[in-house]
């Protein structure tokens, strides 16, 4: 008696168990033989952080109006650069460094007359980091902070959404991200969830949409796995079908075991076998995992209030960061969260009305950020968690729709804490204007090669026979920075 694939898979559907492509190709990962032998070859460098929480401000976040403060635009506002001392960032070659793929009339360009800061800044912390007062919450964890003011990228446009995921220009194709090669390269720490996991509503299709958490040529099975914040249903397709009761269906994977079995005997040699036969135990066990995940009644109402769950504004964000804590908890690998998504260039992208965008954006995801940095630090997990902030660029120092900024690639600030990550320090920086990275400048796979570096990972080796990677996707470990 033999029970062929396709009979095993039209059993499945039948039974409806409902588990999603996404979801069950990342349980799917000892099924490629190919990539199990790769990632037994690399050589793990002793790790300083087991995961990672990822966040990303869809739309381009204003470096000046946050973590890179640069007075010299109060005292010039108005002036053409030229007209500054500072008129040869006009002429640096840096400006090389932008690929412009398709010209866009209305954004991309080199503003010319500066624009004043729309926030003020405070010095935080023992270190006297100074941060905007938009963003107290995480300027209360100043010490924890190591700011990264001097990063670089080549879109001018919104593509740099993808570009800051992969390393790569929309131009070139897709490639994996960087939370699938993190998922790639390192084994289960929790064997009932998800080694990545993506919150909120990605990036849209103008700018990369799902391939920002995707794994490309590394196989689905590596894909981030978006996680609802749902009790109910956090796991998308996840769900029983309603009537199916849990006995029910535990005895129908039984079944399904017995069968997949005959046919391992048959076929003793097929790897792939024996890999469904995992995954599908691993789904039965997800349904009751991934739940508990999203129970915040679990949680003390003084944590609740910390993460401005019972405000309007926050808490939505907030639910995201008390999640991604209790997934990093769990063992988590790579939780990646994305802000701002509005089904175009992203909510943070402040042509005009920077000072009302920005303003009620950051006090959406300031307190729960802030939250995340001291919940994780009281709980002693900030050692082993490297929290990452960022957005595709920043904006430019010279004035849009006479309130607002454009697009700016040539210098822009990202952060991270934790993980074994120097805190209560700036490296790198701009211009007195903030239009150049001038020292320490770092492309945007400089962040990549020093995430891996602290989980573990020596991203020169994260390579699939085949499949040849520029020297830039490799990074260079920001090594400054790690103490």
């Amino acid at each position: 008696m033999s029970f062929p694939n396709a009979t095993r898979r039209a059993f499945l559907s039948e039974m409806g168990l409902g588990f999603g492509s996404i979801a069950l190709a990342s349980m799917l990962q000892n099924e490629s033989r190919t990539a199990e032998a790769m990632t037994e070859k690399l050589s793990h460098i002793a790790p300083k952080a087991k995961s990672v929480i990822w966040l990303f401000m869809i739309g381009g976040t204003s470096h000046m109006e946050s973590f890179d403060p640069k007075p010299m635009l109060n005292k010039y506002a108005g002036k053409t650069v030229e007209e500054t001392p500072f008129k040869d960032v006009l002429k640096s070659p840096f400006l090389e460094n932008e690929r412009v793929v398709a010209f866009d009339p209305n954004n991309g360009f080199i503003r010319n007359e500066l624009y004043p800061l729309q926030i003020g800044f405070q010095k935080r912390g023992e270190s006297g980091l100074e941060i905007s007062d938009w963003w107290p919450h995480v300027g209360e964890s100043a010490d924890d902070l190591c700011l990264v003011r001097s990063m670089w990228t080549e879109d001018s446009n919104h593509g740099a959404q993808l570009q800051f995921h992969t390393g790569r220009h929309r131009i070139d194709g897709f490639f994996p991200t960087i939370g699938s090669w993190a998922n790639y390269g390192l084994g289960s720490l929790n064997e009932n969830l998800p080694q990545f996991v993506v919150m909120g509503t990605p990036i849209a299709d103008c700018c990369g949409g799902m391939e920002a958490h995707r794994a490309n040529y590394l196989g689905p099975q590596y894909d981030g796995v978006p996680l609802k914040i749902d009790p109910n249903d956090p796991l998308p397709f996840a769900k029983p079908p309603q009537g199916v009761y849990q006995e029910e269906q535990a005895g129908e994977f039984d079944l399904l075991r017995k069968l997949n079995g005959i046919t391992a005997e048959q076929y003793p040699d097929d790897e792939s076998i024996r890999a469904r036969m995992k995954s599908y135990e691993l789904a039965f066990r997800m349904q009751t995992a991934v739940p508990d995940v999203v129970r915040f009644d679990e949680e003390t109402e003084e944590t609740q209030k910390l993460y401005g769950l019972p405000q309007k504004e926050t808490k939505d964000f907030g639910q995201k960061m008390l999640t991604a804590r209790r997934l990093v908890e769990r063992g988590v690998r790579f939780v990646q969260v994305y802000h701002g998504s509005n089904g175009g260039a992203g909510s943070w992208d402040s042509h005009k009305s920077l000072k009302s965008s920005h303003s009620r954006l950051s006090k959406q995801v300031d307190q729960p950020i802030g939250a995340l940095l001291k919940d994780l630090k009281q709980r002693g997990l900030l050692d082993e968690t490297l929290v990452v902030w960022g957005s595709e660029f920043g904006r430019t120092p010279g004035s849009q729709h006479s309130d607002g900024r454009d697009h700016h690639p040539y210098g822009f600030t990202v952060w991270m804490a934790g993980g074994g990550i120097k805190g209560g320090i700036a490296h790198g920086k701009t211009d007195e204007i903030g239009f150049h990275a001038v020292e320490d400048r770092h492309y945007i796979t400089d962040l990549h090669a020093t995430v891996l570096h602290q989980l573990g990972l020596n991203s020169k080796e994260l390579t699939i026979p085949g499949r040849q990677r520029l020297e830039k996707d490799f990074g260079h470990v920001i090594h400054e920075v790690i103490s």
